[in-house]
C-alpha cells in the first residue's frame, strides 16, 4: 500500500459548516483561512517526502496548515494537536468532521522531519505564509521574520521548551510520591508555578528573549532539585529513578 494515497482536498462537511458559521457568524482567522487558502495544495505535491509502502499518512496539506497555523499561535505540538480535536474554527480549516478524532500530536514532528530532510520547507510553506502576509494575518513586528526556515524553528523551540518542562514536572511528581517528607523541605514555591500544571495546559512566553530567560529559569530550578539529591547521601538512590535519570540526561544535552 503507498504510504501517501492522493485525494483530492474535500470541501469542509455541511454539519461542520452549519455549526460553524452559527458559533461564528462574523466568521473568524481560521475560516478565513480555509474559505481564502482552503484549496492551494494537492496531495501530489507531497508525494517524495512519503515512501512507496508503508503505513497510510495523515493528509499533508493539514499538517502544512497546523504548522502555520500554530506558529501564529505560539503552540507546541502537543497543544497543537489538542486544538485539532477540540476547536470547531480548526476543524472548519483543516475541513474534518464534527467529530473528527484528530492525530496524535507526534504526526506533526514526523511531518516536520520529513521536509527538513528533503528540505521541502520552502516548497510549500511559503505559499501559505505569503498568502497569510498579504492578507495581514501575520502580525510583523520589526525586524521579525516569517518565513518558512522560521516558523519551523519557533515550532521546534516550543516543543523543545515542552520537553525541559515537563521533564522537571514529571520528575517532581514521582519525587513526591517516593520522598514527599523529603521533597517538601527542599521544593521551592517557585518550581511549582513554573512545573506544576502541565505544560499543555499553558501557553509559554512568546517573545524568543522572555522564552529563554523561561528555559534558563526551569533550567535551574532542575540542577538545583539535582544537586540536592547529590547533596543528601541518604537519598542519592533518587538518582536511579527512571524519572530522575531521564532529568540529568536532559538537563547534560541543554
Amino acid at each position: 500500500m503507498r504510504c501517501l494515497k492522493s485525494q483530492a482536498i474535500p470541501d469542509v462537511p455541511p454539519e461542520m459548516v452549519r455549526v460553524v458559521r452559527a458559533v461564528f457568524p462574523k466568521g473568524n482567522l481560521y475560516i478565513c483561512l480555509r474559505d481564502n487558502l482552503g484549496a492551494i495544495y494537492q496531495d501530489e505535491f507531497f508525494e517524495d517526502l512519503y515512501p512507496d509502502h508503508g503505513q497510510p499518512a495523515y493528509a499533508p496539506w493539514r499538517l502544512a496548515v497546523v504548522t502555520v497555523v500554530q506558529f501564529m499561535e505560539n503552540l507546541t505540538d502537543r497543544q497543537a494537536a489538542d486544538a485539532v480535536r477540540s476547536r470547531l474554527d480548526w476543524k472548519d480549516a483543516l475541513g474534518l468532521e464534527l467529530l473528527d478524532p484528530g492525530f496524535d500530536h507526534t504526526v506533526v514532528s514526523e511531518f516536520r522531519t520529513r521536509l527538513v530532510a528533503l528540505t521541502a520547507e520552502e516548497r510549500f510553506l511559503e505559499a501559505v505564509i505569503d498568502g497569510c502576509k498579504q492578507r495581514g494575518w501575520f502580525k510583523v513586528r520589526g525586524h521579525q521574520r516569517t518565513d518558512s526556515t522560521h516558523v519551523l524553528a519557533k515550532v521546534r523551540a516550543m516543543n523543545r521548551t515542552e520537553c525541559v518542562v515537563e521533564t522537571l514536572r514529571h520528575a517532581l511528581n514521582v519525587v513526591a510520591v517516593v520522598a514527599p517528607d523529603w521533597l517538601r523541605g527542599q521544593v521551592q514555591p517557585e518550581w511549582l508555578a513554573r512545573s506544576g500544571a502541565r505544560a499543555s495546559d499553558d501557553r509559554f512566553p512568546s517573545g524568543a528573549e522572555k522564552r529563554q530567560q523561561f528555559e534558563h529559569q526551569v533550567g535551574q530550578d532542575g540542577w538545583g532539585l539535582l544537586a540536592a539529591i547529590k547533596a543528601d547521601p541518604q537519598n542519592q538512590w533518587m538518582l536511579s529513578i527512571p524519572a530522575l535519570d531521564t532529568l540529568q540526561r536532559i538537563w547534560k544535552q541543554d
